[in-house]
């Protein structure tokens, strides 16, 4: 792609978010989710593959159906209350049209059969850029609503989430796939604390970006696309394949990972909350996400590739490993013994 054109592209994704995440008005916050979607449809389709371009319209699509209904949501709201303040969200019809709107921009179930396909049609850094900073708009609009949501709707569909996140990355070989089907597990605890304690989705946010964006730049730093390969990847660069084994295990959220600290606290509020059975039933579901990132890790660093004449070792690369990936890796792995540090901030 042209660099003058990748700027522009680049530059727009960032005034869109920026003019989401800032704006009290709805139209301003619509007119940002807008410039969102056409500045990263480039992205999506620039490998000019049919599948690139199958994502691309499938993305645009179902984008413009949600931005639609935000539209929609808003206006019924401002005709019944005279209000088009963001967070005067109060007409019962307006707030689960929005909270429908806002599920399918971000991929939660019952709307998340578009973000697996649309993933596996882009590369990894497009991946990454649609499972982090295009999910931040629509996060920040539900964190600005959060309190005229119906809880009881947003439980459902999260524990729907974690449940379809995880029995449906199970059986993909597709590395962009489990990482889409990881991404709607996670929406789902982020989206069980949403009414409850705003800030915690935030921080789950948070690490959550960081953790993905750690495994999306390591497999493309080995260019690793299906487990198959990433079982060979391990002799191209060996400390970079000991990382990644560490944040899949971070991002699975196992102790003593950075991971663990946003489940623990998600535990925590919905106990407090008398929501003890909605908290089993999630933390019992992640188990199954467990599963394929286990899958992930034992591909990567553990196991041999079963047939040695058709899965040639590769060369040691000697390309030196992103400073970034360093950093990213290192805060994803050990952010866990501050965690009382963070739950002051929060």
């Amino acid at each position: 792609m042209n660099p003058q054109a990748k700027l522009i592209f680049v530059t727009s994704l960032l005034l869109g978010t920026t003019i989401a995440i800032s704006s009290n008005h709805w139209i301003m916050a619509w007119t940002g989710l807008e410039i969102n979607t056409l500045a990263i449809l480039p992205l999506i389709s620039k490998s000019h593959h049919p599948r690139a371009i199958e994502a691309a319209t499938k993305y645009f699509l179902v984008q413009a159906t949600a931005s639609a209904l935000v539209l929609f949501s808003s206006m019924t709201n401002a005709w019944h209350t005279g209000q088009w303040d963001i967070t005067q969200l109060t007409h019962p019809t307006s707030c689960l049209i929005m909270t429908a709107a806002i599920s399918i921009k971000l991929g939660l179930v019952p709307f998340h059969f578009w973000f697996p396909e649309v993933l596996q049609g882009t590369s990894l850094i497009t991946g990454l850029l649609l499972s982090t900073a295009m999910k931040f708009p629509p996060m920040t609009l539900l964190y600005m609503t959060s309190q005229s949501l119906n809880s009881t709707l947003l439980t459902t569909m999260a524990i729907l989430s974690a449940a379809m996140g995880g029995w449906m990355g199970l059986n993909q070989t597709q590395v962009r796939k489990i990482m889409a089907f990881s991404s709607i597990s996670h929406l789902g605890w982020m989206a069980i604390i949403i009414t409850y304690n705003p800030k915690l989705t935030l921080l789950n946010f948070y690490l959550y970006t960081l953790m993905t964006a750690t495994v999306f730049l390591a497999l493309n730093y080995i260019k690793a696309l299906k487990l198959s390969t990433l079982m060979t990847a391990w002799t191209k660069a060996p400390s970079l394949s000991a990382i990644l084994l560490l944040t899949l295990l971070s991002l699975a959220g196992l102790p003593p990972l950075t991971g663990f600290l946003p489940k623990w606290l998600i535990i925590q509020e919905l106990t407090k909350q008398d929501m003890a059975p909605a908290a089993v039933m999630i933390s019992l579901l992640s188990l199954l996400s467990l599963f394929f990132y286990l899958r992930l890790v034992y591909c990567a660093t553990i196991t041999l590739p079963p047939h040695t004449v058709n899965h040639m070792k590769q060369w040691h690369n000697s390309k030196p490993i992103n400073p970034l990936i360093a950093i990213l890796a290192t805060l994803s792995i050990t952010l866990l013994p501050i965690s009382p540090t963070i739950s002051a901030i929060i």
